[in-house]
């Protein structure tokens, strides 16, 4: 049996980094894509060999060709979509964040529970080899019992030329951590439990109207306390992510390809791992596997789902909540 695939929103971030994945993955094939703009979309499938092209989703959707849906549009159409893929009785896999809220989330959540079809989120590195290995090294007691973790990210991001509605909130969800931070939330769940207590406080500097300053505590069902931090108008590149145990810690990066530094009493080890050419090709398989009947993949909707409850713990305050539409009133967030 194969996998027949359509994407919604075949843009840039379809071009290596997922896209390819669909069509080299076994038990996968990539039969429709779909662009609001008909052209860029027929461009698409005569570049990546693709069957068929949609200038409308709908259509995509309905097709009795397609067994399963990617959606790689922002944030800010993702309910839409799920709600209709759901609807039509087939699988999605939702680009993260997936979605603008929890509250969002809870909707998609309980769509596809009702169509009694599977929802995954486009979280890649629970699925690949360097965080697979980390998590091994963890559950296996490398550095023994888990104390405590440490991250932080500053980067100006304001200065990257990326789509502008990242900090659009009503196609976002908000500012960068929803984007950007959102994959840290995540594989800090997928090494060390699911986040049980967490609280935070988010701030502007003013150079974007939604946050650009992050801070997040938490404690994990494993008891492991944490901390993370978000700093997008800093003035330098840094990232670091520590997670400490009693007899040692491992350092590495989430964001930058970087390898696992293991230290254990005196010994240090450094891992190093290749850099991928398609990065979201490994969960695309552990999706595929999982359609399948083949295996299972941990990128559930309910694990999407987790990381926008963190966020919007985080986000809350300076939203003046975010359980409804709160792009809409920008006139009550905090200035």
């Amino acid at each position: 049996m194969t996998i027949r695939w359509g994407i919604i929103g075949c843009g840039d971030v379809t071009e290596v980094k997922s896209g390819p994945g669909f069509q080299k993955t076994e038990g996968s094939e990539l039969v429709a894509v779909m662009r609001r703009t008909g052209s860029l979309a027929q461009d698409y499938a005569r570049r990546h060999g693709v069957p068929k092209w949609y200038g409308n989703a709908d259509a995509l959707i309905n097709d009795s060709q397609v067994d399963a849906i990617y959606v790689a549009t922002p944030p800010g159409s993702h309910l839409e979509y799920a709600l209709k893929i759901a609807a039509a009785g087939k699988a999605c896999h939702m680009e993260k964040p997936m979605a603008r809220s929890f509250a969002e989330c809870r909707q998609m959540v309980d769509a596809f529970a009702r169509a009694k079809r599977p929802i995954f989120v486009a979280y890649y590195r629970r699925a690949q080899p360097r965080f697979v290995k980390l998590k091994e090294l963890i559950d296996s007691g490398r550095i023994g019992r888990i104390t405590g973790c440490r991250y932080r990210m500053t980067k100006f991001y304001m200065a990257d030329p990326k789509p502008e509605w990242r900090l659009d909130a009503e196609q976002s969800g908000g500012g960068l951590l929803l984007d950007v931070g959102s994959h840290a939330i995540d594989i800090m769940d997928f090494l060390l439990g699911e986040f049980v207590e967490f609280s935070g406080t988010a701030h502007t500097t003013g150079a974007t109207k939604v946050e650009d300053n992050v801070s997040l505590s938490f404690r994990t069902n494993t008891g492991v306390i944490g901390s993370a931090s978000w700093n997008f108008a800093g003035p330098t590149k840094d990232e670091i992510f520590e997670i400490e145990g009693t007899q040692g810690k491992i350092t590495t990066q989430i964001l930058q390809h970087s390898p696992l530094v293991i230290q254990a009493g005196e010994k240090t080890e450094t891992l190093e791992f290749p850099d991928l050419q398609h990065v979201a090709q490994p969960l695309i398989k552990q999706v595929v596997d999982d359609l399948l009947g083949k295996g299972k993949c941990s990128s559930t909707g309910q694990a999407g789902a987790r990381a926008s409850k963190v966020m919007d713990a985080a986000l809350s305050s300076f939203y003046n909540g975010r359980d409804d539409e709160f792009w809409k009133r920008p006139q009550t967030w905090r200035k």
